[in-house]
């Protein structure tokens, strides 16, 4: 059967399921919606999805629109390569750091990219300063993972890599658009703030299928 996916340009949450895929090696059909024209929340799109939220992930009778949800899904339909490891201890361990991530990386990236992508914030305020302290402690210790393993995962891409990729790839993107207000708030390179997790961006990107997640929207800027 085939897959048909359901997304948004640059969302966070459909890109991990994305990335689930790509670290599968999986086929699947894109249904691009537009959040500008708010096609989430159309009534066509409704049928499928009542939240009006993205992403939706469908195959044959199955539909679920909750990215975790999807990751685990995809795991057990096709076993090959795991996102949640082999055994139970590998199992544990990347559901313990794909739930940490989960619960406070989006936050933190949202405290200091939503102000600056959505509300054009040009000067590191009070509020910024003090977003941009969280958002850096959340990747010091994304960066504490990655010293001793290749992947967030461990040695394999897999669930956490999938879950951190997205919001740390726009916070990169934010350093590349929005050069002067990152550097105010302490976040111009990420190389310079972390080899650690610049090299784990680079092995991300390295992998099959993964350019293919990328929001098609960056690709149409350049």
């Amino acid at each position: 059967m085939t897959l048909e996916f359901w997304t948004v340009s640059g969302a966070p949450s459909p890109w991990r399921a994305a990335l689930g895929m790509a670290f599968k090696g999986l086929d699947y059909d894109v249904h691009m919606l537009s959040a500008q024209q708010e096609e989430h929340k159309s009534d066509a799109y409704l049928v499928i999805n009542g939240r009006g939220t993205v992403p939706t992930l469908k195959e044959g009778d199955v539909t679920l629109g909750q990215s975790i949800a999807i990751l685990a899904w995809l795991d057990r339909e096709y076993p090959a390569p795991p996102l949640f490891g082999k055994t139970a201890l590998e199992a544990g361990m990347i559901w313990q750091r794909t739930m940490e991530i989960f619960d406070y990386l989006p936050r933190a990236t949202s405290g200091v990219l939503s102000p600056i992508f959505f509300e054009a914030a040009d000067k590191a305020t009070d509020d910024l300063i003090a977003a941009s302290n969280t958002l850096r402690s959340e990747l010091a210790g994304l960066a504490k993972i990655l010293i001793d393993d290749s992947f967030l995962s461990g040695a394999r891409p897999g669930a956490a890599d999938a879950v951190a990729f997205p919001h740390v790839r726009l916070i990169q993107r934010a350093m590349e658009t929005k050069p002067q207000i990152m550097q105010d708030l302490g976040l111009s390179d990420l190389a310079a703030f972390s080899p650690e997790i610049a090299d784990w961006v680079r092995r991300v990107e390295a992998l099959p299928n993964v350019a293919q997640t990328f929001p098609p929207h960056w690709a149409e800027a350049t």
